[in-house]
């Protein structure tokens, strides 16, 4: 197994991000869909869409619960929101909406409920660009394995719990060897997989594996990953970049954990909120 760690990746032009072109409009930097956020849980909507747009997304759409239209208009008004609830077909928008996006987030605040389960079988069975799977999303997964499946192709970013529910590995055994065993899920499953812990992992399942070397206890805080995601699926989302998905997901993490750095500089450890890491994106 080849280890990759941040000076040797990144240092060696590979995934510098080139300057974005003068001539541009919205449409040229991609249009990422979170399908985030469920009844009291709009703030994971916010941050990966605020995550997104951080990271140079064109257009970063909004598939929510109506009873969160307001906050997230109020806290992201860049946003565009496709809302739904509980008493109509939400499957016509999602289908209409996953037809429109570049890439897709799914999974942050999402909830667990027969709802969630739907609108995730629905992503699943009909996205056709690059997709990131989050916390919620990962869990239901867990829990009807027939979505195994499902995740060709794809992103995963759990951290060790979710990971543990998805591999059937008891935690000790992974906190041991977090490298070799996102290596072998992702071979496995043939999707990359973004191990979260205090050394983050990246695997594409093949011998190269990427352990990121940033980051602070401050970034362990509640809408961190939500932030993550949205990173990763605004990399995915810009066609100019033409990343495949584990360099997007590696830079991503990197990205990630130099903001978050800036964040603790600035704040101190214990200070650092998950938006705090969003507002100290610098590409």
């Amino acid at each position: 197994m080849r280890y990759i760690e941040d000076f040797s990746y990144f240092s060696d032009g590979k995934l510098i991000l080139p300057k974005r072109p003068e001539r541009s409009n919205k449409g040229d930097f991609g249009r990422v869909l979170c399908v985030c956020g469920s009844y009291g849980m709009a703030g994971a909507s916010y941050l990966s869409a605020l995550g997104a747009y951080r990271t140079g997304a064109g257009l970063v759409e909004i598939f929510a619960p109506e009873e969160n239209r307001i906050i997230l208009q109020t806290l992201i008004p860049e946003a565009v929101l496709t809302v739904y609830d509980e008493s109509s077909s939400y499957e016509n928008k999602l289908l209409c909406a996953l037809e429109r996006c570049d890439s897709v987030v799914i999974g942050c605040g999402l909830g667990r409920t027969s709802l969630s389960l739907d609108i995730l079988k629905t992503v699943l069975r009909n996205s056709t660009v690059p997709t990131v799977v989050d916390a919620d999303a990962l869990n239901l997964i867990s829990e009807h394995p027939v979505l195994y499946k499902y995740l060709g192709g794809k992103i995963i970013t759990p951290h060790i719990k979710e990971f543990s529910r998805l591999s059937g590995l008891p935690i000790e055994y992974i906190l041991e060897n977090t490298a070799v065993t996102a290596q072998r899920f992702a071979a496995d499953n043939s999707l990359v997989c973004v191990l979260k812990d205090h050394r983050t992992v990246v695997s594409d399942g093949s011998e190269k594996v990427y352990i990121n070397q940033g980051g602070n206890s401050g970034m362990a805080t509640g809408g961190s990953g939500d932030v993550l995601v949205g990173i990763i699926g605004a990399l995915l989302a810009q066609s100019h970049l033409s990343l495949p998905n584990f360099d997007a997901a590696a830079l991503g993490v990197y990205i990630h954990s130099r903001a978050g750095d800036r964040a603790a500089e600035s704040r101190g450890e214990y200070s650092v909120m998950a938006r705090d890491i969003a507002e100290n994106i610098i590409i």
